[in-house]
Order: structure tokens, then sequence, then C-alpha cells
């Protein structure tokens, strides 16, 4: 028989527990977490948390958990590998000249902090839905498990990630290709790295790679490059990814980055193609559903799903606000939840959506552009003329103007949880 539920969320990642946290906070009791792996997994080596996830985090009662153990950085030091030129941003943005309070941190710690906020038992593990139905006479979604199982649900949050089945369910577009690529990994110096507290950053012909220390051990480092058909074999090799960009991406690169590169702990070691949710669509299709209710029942009462996190708006990492986002998507959603007079969620998902869109696409279409003006807008594929002139754009329009003006959402305050009285 189907279990009912009244707050289901898909996905066990960051966007799923933060907004579980948030949800619980706002007085829900009734949450369960399906997660379809057998534990916790964090997606990369780290995540990166702009103010405005610590903010979110603040507001979640985390935040002090977390910022003591990892290095705060406020530049980013940019060098150009053609000519030698050495830019140097401040995370600040355009308009704030105080500590930015960026951090870089192990994804699964964030995770486990989020994790102990909730009741044994919220999270269950080894639940992967495989297909979602509604329609009826009931008011409930129907969500069908891989295990067979049958949970029916009053509010539905889809936070499975890019490839999301609620997302897909609800009708929003599939992600598309950025034509992108990342290696990631994290670095291990049992000794310490003596490294300096800043986003090192290096740019190629068709290449951004950087690393930036977590704390006076472990190095997070990427590489970003056009997608190759020769990837996928590589992908899921550790020993493969090494030796792919020590003797080939990588190659001539400064002795601070090979360094870091050759001290990686291979089981952190990835390399997986960069999607995104195009802007437009996470403007213009639908993002949550009320189910309609039976003749004579109370609107508040009827069923409704949404998406948050990567699941709604998949950006390119150029911006490394993915995190950031979907912890802001938290509490927004948990905030309008906790305003809904029936508690059920059909007119909360409906402000949630409103209140996320506009902020979620500028977001989207700001790290696709930083990622395709940085790289050359092609990079050797595009060699010649437009090559040159996108990177004279890069270097002295796009850093100096334009830039601080994207990091300028890095600052921005999604609010306070009020707890119930």
């Amino acid at each position: 028989m189907a279990k009912v539920e009244e707050v289901v969320i898909v996905g066990g990642g960051i966007a799923g527990l933060a907004t579980a946290v948030a949800l619980q906070r706002v007085g829900r009791r009734d949450i369960v977490v399906l997660e379809g792996h057998s534990e916790l997994r964090a997606t990369g080596a780290a995540i990166s948390i702009f103010p405005n996830g610590w903010y979110a985090l603040s507001a979640l009662g985390v935040a002090h958990k977390l910022e003591p153990y990892y290095l705060p950085f406020q530049i980013s030091r940019i060098t150009d590998l053609a000519t030698g030129d050495t830019q140097e941003l401040y995370f600040a943005g355009s308009a704030h000249r105080g500590e930015a309070g960026v951090r870089a941190m192990h994804g699964k710690a964030l995770l486990e902090a989020l994790a102990e906020e909730l009741p044994p038992g919220t999270i269950r593990f080894c639940s992967k839905v495989v297909s979602i139905k509604s329609g009826g006479s009931s008011n409930f979604t129907s969500l069908h498990l891989e295990d067979g199982s049958i949970i029916r649900a009053k509010l539905l949050i889809g936070c499975d990630g890019v490839h999301s089945v609620v997302a897909q369910w609800l009708g929003l577009s599939a992600p598309i290709s950025s034509g992108r690529s990342a290696v990631r990994g994290l670095a291990v110096f049992p000794e310490g790295h003596g490294l300096e507290t800043v986003f090192r950053q290096y740019l190629g012909e068709g290449i951004r790679a950087g690393y930036v220390p977590l704390n006076s051990k472990e190095v997070y480092w990427f590489l970003i490059n056009y997608s190759t058909s020769s990837e996928r074999e590589i992908a899921g090799r550790p020993e493969l990814i090494l030796r792919e960009v020590t003797e080939n991406l990588a190659r001539g690169f400064p002795s601070d980055y090979a360094d870091v590169v050759r001290r990686s702990d291979p089981a952190t070691l990835t390399w997986a193609p960069l999607s995104l949710r195009a802007p437009w669509a996470v403007l213009l299709r639908r993002a949550h559903l009320t189910l309609p209710t039976r003749i004579g029942a109370n609107a508040n009462a009827a069923a409704a799903a949404t998406v948050a996190g990567d699941a709604f708006h998949a950006m390119t990492p150029d911006t490394a606000q993915g995190g950031s986002a979907a912890l802001e998507d938290a509490v927004a959603l948990a905030r309008c939840v906790g305003a809904d007079a029936g508690g059920g969620g059909a007119a909360a998902v409906g402000r949630y959506v409103a209140e996320r869109r506009w902020r979620a696409a500028g977001l989207v279409a700001g790290a696709y552009v930083a990622g395709w003006v940085q790289q050359g807008g092609g990079g050797g594929a595009r060699a010649g003329v437009w090559a040159w002139l996108v990177k004279w754009f890069r270097d002295w329009v796009f850093y100096r103007f334009i830039f601080p003006r994207i990091l300028d959402a890095a600052w921005y305050n999604c609010g306070d949880l009020t707890p119930p009285l």
C-alpha cells in the first residue's frame, strides 16, 4: 500500500537537506528526504560559499559550525599564460569593499552539518524515485520508487539535481550542454602547503584552471576545457585523469599549479560535462504545480510540487554560485511555506517560484557569460581576430567593469527564518 507523507523532498544534496532544515525551522516536522544513494554524497571535491550562501547558512543556523574550519579569501589573482600578465579581482564586487567572506569547503562537511540538524530517520537512503504520477480523485502526488514502493506526497519538492525527475515531470525543459567540461580534485599536503590564501587562476588557449586552499593542508583545484569525445573514456579513471591533466591539458602551466595537481587524492578526481538550465527556461517554463482539489475542498489542502537548487536552475561553476543559490532557495521556500495559513504549500510554491525566477535566471546567465568570456569565446576552435577581440574585451572591459557587477549578486541577503511561536 502507498504511504502518505505531508512533505517529501527528493534528493539529499545541498538543496534537499537545506530545504528540510529550513522547513523544520518554520515549524514543519512532517518531512521526508528521499536519497537514492546509500549515504550522503557530495558532487565534486569541494564547494565555494559566497556571502549570499553564508547569509542563508546563518538563517539555517549552521554557519557557526563551518566557518572556523575553512580559510576565507577575498582576491582572485588571474594570469594570462600567453602574455604572463596578472590581474587581481576582489570578490567584494563593485559596491562593497569589506571582507567578502568567501570560503571553499568540503562538500561532505556541509552536508553533514545540515544533516545533523534533522531528526533521525528524516533522510531515507536507497530511495530512488523512478517516476511520478498525479491525478485521480486524491489530492496527492504519487512517487514510485525503484524498490517498488509508492509514496503519496501532499507537498513535493524536487532537489534531485541537474537531471531531475521532478523537474522533468513538471515540464521544465532539459538542461543544455555548455560545450565545456570540468576536471576537479583535492590536493593533500600532510606537511602543509604554505600557499597564499587567494583564488589563483590561469587562462590558456580555451582552458581556465585554478586552485584555492581549503585549510592549511588541503587545496581544491579545477581545470575547465572545451569538451572532447575522448573524455568519456577517461572520466571515472583517476590515473587517466591525472595523466591527461599533467601531460596534456596543463602541460607548461606554472610549477605551483602542477605541484597541486600532482598531490591529488585519486578518490577526489572527477571529470564531468558542464550543463545549465537555459535562463529563458527558468523564467518561462513551469517550475511549480498545484493539483486541482476535489469539489468543496479547501484550496490550501491541494497537493503542490516545485523544485530547488540545480533541479530548478542548474548553472555552470564559473561564478561558483550553484551551492549558495541552492541555500537561498531553501530559505525562500521555507519562508513562503511558513506564511501559508493552510500549511499545505499550494499557495506557497507559487509565491516561492515568483520570488526566485528572476534572480535564478540572472545567476545562470551571469555564470555562462563569465565562463564564455574568460575562456576566449571558444578557445582554439575560434582562432584569429575573433579570439583576439574576445581576449581584449576580457582583459580591458569584462574584468574591470562587468565581472564586478556579476559578483555583486554574491552579496544578496535572502533574509531570516522566523521560528513559530
